[in-house]
């Protein structure tokens, strides 16, 4: 393959990304599909309808990228999720604050922009304090206060992390089947929490939880198939079109919005270029707002107080080192990284519950009457 070739096919890469994360756009604003909703519901009143949605994804995910994998479609240790380190510490301490902040900030990162599509100005607000602080996160001097401290913590493995290839490496059996097995197994298992309960069965909660979970295995095929290129013309190494990390990703949304704005300040620089996360970015927010003013749901929102308006700068600055620091958010690791079955991803996503659920008891009492008074 030519250059001219591999410049026509990342073109494909980013218009199928755009065309695909619209319609999960659509989607999310449609059925009110959060994390922070799901977990609020379920501690505040009881009703575990949206964590069944996200439940029903996870299966989804999970089985999908199983059958890819078990046919060579994609390889799951080609992405960042799967390495052979552990690093548990941060994956646990980044998931809470993350957790925390996106209670205080209205949504997670998928919600936010979601959000701005809808109208909502707090969001923006939100995005640009989450996107800057993850930069620093990655690059800046909250990096190097990361690198030096939690980062250090960590467990090395002699395969790579996911749980088919400990198992291989432990038994020697097959790793395609072993992801075939697992997929089917703890994804069927998922899957079947939800739709077990007929109440769950209306249009909305099986469209978010199917169709959230088709998004993620549809861009772990452009990004990891479609986009990948055994020899590239310029390097003669394998690459993967037009993605960040060099490797195959699905979608997260702490990182890309550091590189949105990376992007957006320094367009003239001919080395920054519209990437996947960029681009899935960008079509959250189009599918959201084409949704929002179909259905007339679309107004402007702003802040309430200073009190609210500290509540989302913090929440989006807890939200850009905690994303970054455990290598995603509640879709990047709940969603993309656990469909490969990554321990790290397993550790990630009971810390984002955790970190909700407290900041929940937090404004719980942060709102009670004071009976001093």
């Amino acid at each position: 393959m030519d250059s001219v070739a591999v410049a026509a096919l990342g073109k494909i890469v980013l218009w199928s990304t755009f065309g695909i994360t619209v319609v999960l756009g659509i989607v999310m604003q449609k059925t009110g599909f959060c994390t922070m909703g799901a977990v609020s519901d379920a501690f505040i009143m009881s009703n575990w309808t949206r964590l069944k949605q996200w439940s029903l994804a996870i299966g989804i995910a999970m089985i999908g990228v199983a059958l890819m994998s078990y046919f060579g479609i994609i390889d799951t240790s080609k992405s960042i999720y799967t390495g052979t380190r552990v690093l548990y510490l941060s994956l646990f301490i980044g998931s809470v604050l993350f957790g925390i902040g996106m209670v205080l900030a209205s949504g997670c990162g998928s919600k936010t922009l979601v959000r701005i599509g809808g109208g909502n100005l707090k969001s923006v607000v939100v995005f640009l304090v989450l996107g800057l602080t993850a930069y620093m996160t990655m690059r800046g001097f909250l990096g190097v206060i990361r690198v030096d401290t939690i980062d250090k913590v960590f467990f090395t493995l002699g395969s790579n992390q996911d749980l088919p290839s400990v198992i291989a490496a432990q038994t020697g059996m097959a790793k395609p089947m072993l992801q075939l097995i697992l997929g089917f197994a703890i994804g069927g298992a998922m899957v079947a929490y939800a739709v077990l309960d007929k109440s769950f069965w209306t249009f909305d909660n099986l469209l978010a939880g199917i169709g959230i979970g088709l998004g993620i295995c549809a861009i772990w095929w452009v990004s990891g198939s479609l986009g990948y290129v055994a020899e590239d013309p310029n390097t003669l190494e394998e690459v993967f079109l037009l993605t960040n990390t060099g490797r195959m990703e699905s979608l997260s949304f702490v990182a890309p919005y550091a590189f949105t704005l990376d992007w957006l300040m320094l367009y003239s620089d001919t080395s920054r270029v519209l990437t996947v996360g960029i681009v899935a970015v960008a079509g959250i927010i189009t599918g959201s707002a084409i949704s929002a003013i179909a259905t007339k749901k679309f107004r402007w929102e702003s802040f309430r107080n200073a009190e609210d308006t500290g509540n989302h700068l913090l929440g989006g600055a807890l939200m850009g080192f905690g994303g970054i620091t455990a290598m995603g958010c509640t879709v990047g690791q709940g969603l993309t990284g656990i469909s490969t079955l990554a321990i790290g991803s397993f550790i990630a996503l009971p810390g984002f519950i955790l970190g909700a659920y407290l900041c929940l008891l937090y404004l719980q009492w942060r709102m009670a009457p004071n009976p001093c008074q």
